[in-house]
């Protein structure tokens, strides 16, 4: 999968989720925790199956440390939705809220959790975590439409704010190729203890999904969540199954560079 693929479905998920809000009835919740169920046990499947596995691997001789830049990023996405709401995981309190006034700190931290979220595409595996991702986004995008909607944003200030938050995440992916390659200052050193924070955050954010999503009437919709949850965790895991042959070849090849140099 291409750049331009990549940021493509990035953006158009989450700007054609955010107005459609103008369109669609924001009373049909079912759908949307079915979404957050799925999405958050895919996110939480790859973070498990590759993206933990793969901090680890890189950490080298630092790997009795990793773990604490895993809890920071854990902690960080935890002060972040301080001052997001939740919308992230597409909750909407508009009774909890204040939106007398334009809500910049929900869309800041909004917008710093997505960029955060597009480093790990910088990796391997691609496909599966650009779709983890746009799913998850979704709601989140529906959500923070529904809070502008709320707070009497006009439509063109509504617009302007999804399309900040649908770049949010594709120039965290684009940031993170450039500091992979090592063509922002000499900061390739630090890539590997970049994504153990990003991890963390992932880590969060599936968790919640998990726990949240089906309440408050989770009597009612418990069995489709549970069925959403599987089909996640099975998808994530039938990446890893045929993703393993690629990934070997590639971890093959860069100790053959290694060697080389």
């Amino acid at each position: 999968m291409n750049s331009i693929t990549i940021v493509s479905i990035l953006f158009i998920s989450v700007f054609v989720s955010g107005i459609a809000v103008l369109f669609i009835k924001r009373d049909s919740s079912t759908f949307l925790k079915l979404i957050l169920s799925f999405s958050g046990a895919y996110l939480f499947g790859l973070t498990i199956l590759h993206l933990l596995p793969h901090v680890y691997h890189g950490a080298g001789q630092n790997i009795s440390t990793i773990g604490l830049y895993i809890l920071g990023g854990f902690l960080f996405q935890l002060v972040l939705e301080y001052f997001s709401q939740g919308v992230e995981h597409g909750h909407i309190h508009t009774d909890k809220v204040k939106l007398t006034a334009f809500p910049y700190a929900i869309l800041i931290s909004l917008c710093l959790h997505g960029f955060l979220e597009g480093m790990p595409l910088a990796g391997q595996k691609q496909g599966q975590l650009v779709f983890g991702i746009a799913l998850h986004h979704i709601p989140a995008a529906f959500a923070l439409a529904s809070l502008l909607i709320a707070a009497g944003v006009s439509k063109t200030k509504l617009l302007l704010c999804i399309a900040g938050f649908a770049l949010a995440t594709p120039l965290g992916y684009l940031t993170s190729i450039e500091i992979s390659e090592n063509a922002v200052g000499d900061l390739a050193p630090y890539y590997n203890k970049m994504m153990a924070v990003v991890v963390g955050i992932f880590l969060h954010v599936s968790t919640t999904i998990l726990f949240e999503s089906g309440s408050p009437d989770h009597h009612i919709f418990n069995r489709k969540k549970i069925i959403a949850v599987v089909v996640g965790i099975l998808l994530s895991l039938t990446g890893l199954l045929f993703g393993d042959h690629d990934h070997g070849h590639h971890q093959d090849h860069n100790h053959q560079d290694i060697h080389m140099h």
